[in-house]
């Protein structure tokens, strides 16, 4: 099965074959779908459209698709599947979170999903300590990729029978606990050199957090993203919960900011556009750094097949008057055509502010 990557991406959205590409996505989470039959009739409610006599090699690709949609997934791990057909091209990928239902048929595979899937989940590394114990979990995507734990017994003394002898224990039992509590940072900067997270959750008593933090190593003193009410003892399985709801919030503020970083900049008339007619000629000249998006925008328009440009309204190409082509969806296109020149492509879910630009704005490199 392939891993999903953003070079995949990238190389999916510079993908041309000699015919149509089926691209679907579909829900498969268990928590929805109890059973199989479940979200096989949801993919054959998709798949009835194109199931035409006329459109024969197009109902081979759905066939060998439905093929592996029936040949079942570990849904423990699987939540959703992304599949790609076309002449010189088979990719199945298995996603450890929900996607839309899709079923799309162009020239180029549909990867939007695949780049929100990517934006929404970064590798994110947390921390559980309290005085005599430490876990280490690197999640990336779902997955766990890493963990570690460590157990320090403290000190005791059995027979305290005195001022200086509980004291005594006392100041080793201090000393000892700001042991642990080092070699708890260092265990967390080891797992950040083996696996660079970008963000680091901190689950640890009130009294004890403060410490463990000043402790850290300074790189990662400023990835720490949230602190959380979980034992140090806690299940993986409510670990993982908790970080999905972390993950989330610090996407939701990150595209936030990207997206009123877009409204200052259009307002100003400096490096920010909104709006089809805009952004498309944009992409066309290669000024796009980074291109937003909300999450379901689609809309028909055309493209040259001459100089490659995408526009709103056709059949004139506006840059080399030649005619342009009908696509279905040219937003997808415009993403498409965005990550082939390295631009940064951002896909929000619900973000009202940028539904009012237009639900499409591009910040410029120049």
């Amino acid at each position: 099965m392939t891993k999903l990557s953003r070079q995949l991406v990238r190389d999916l959205a510079t993908f041309r074959g000699a015919g149509p590409v089926v691209s679907v996505y579909l829900d498969v989470d268990g928590r929805r779908f109890v059973r199989p039959a479940d979200y096989e009739a949801a993919f054959e409610r998709m798949a009835r459209p194109h199931g035409e006599p006329a459109a024969r090699d197009l109902g081979k690709r759905i066939h060998q698709i439905r093929g592996h949609v029936k040949a079942g997934f570990d849904r423990s791990h699987v939540r959703g599947i992304a599949v790609f057909c076309g002449v010189g091209l088979w990719e199945a990928i298995d996603l450890p979170v929900p996607v839309r239902n899709q079923l799309i048929v162009n020239d180029t595979p549909h990867v939007a999903q695949l780049e929100a899937v990517l934006d929404n989940h970064e590798r994110i590394g947390v921390l559980l300590a309290d005085r005599q114990h430490a876990r280490v979990f690197v999640f990336e995507l779902g997955d766990l990729l890493d963990k570690s734990e460590l157990f320090e017994q403290l000190p005791r003394h059995e027979d305290d029978d005195g001022d200086w002898g509980r004291d005594h224990v006392h100041d080793h039992q201090a000393a000892a606990a700001q042991r642990h509590v080092k070699r708890a940072a260092e265990a967390a900067f080891a797992a950040w050199q083996e696996q660079r997270f970008e963000h680091l959750v901190i689950a640890a008593p009130d009294d004890l957090a403060g410490d463990i933090e000043r402790a850290l190593h300074s790189y990662l003193q400023r990835r720490v993203a949230a602190r959380l009410a979980l034992p140090v003892t806690a299940p993986e399985s409510d670990v993982h919960r908790a970080v999905l709801e972390v993950e989330e919030s610090i996407e939701r503020g990150r595209k936030a900011d990207l997206v009123h970083q877009l409204r200052s900049a259009h307002a100003s008339g400096n490096a920010g556009l909104a709006g089809l007619d805009d952004v498309l000629p944009a992409i066309g000249d290669r000024r796009v750094g980074t291109l937003l998006v909300s999450l379901g925008y689609e809309v028909p328009g055309w493209r040259c097949d001459g100089c490659h440009r995408l526009a709103a309204k056709g059949p004139k190409c506006p840059a080399c008057t030649g005619q342009m082509a009908r696509v279905d969806d040219v937003v997808e296109e415009a993403i498409e055509a965005a990550l082939a020149q390295n631009c940064r492509v951002e896909v929000c879910d619900g973000n009202a502010d940028l539904d009012v630009l237009g639900r499409i704005g591009a910040l410029l490199r120049f």
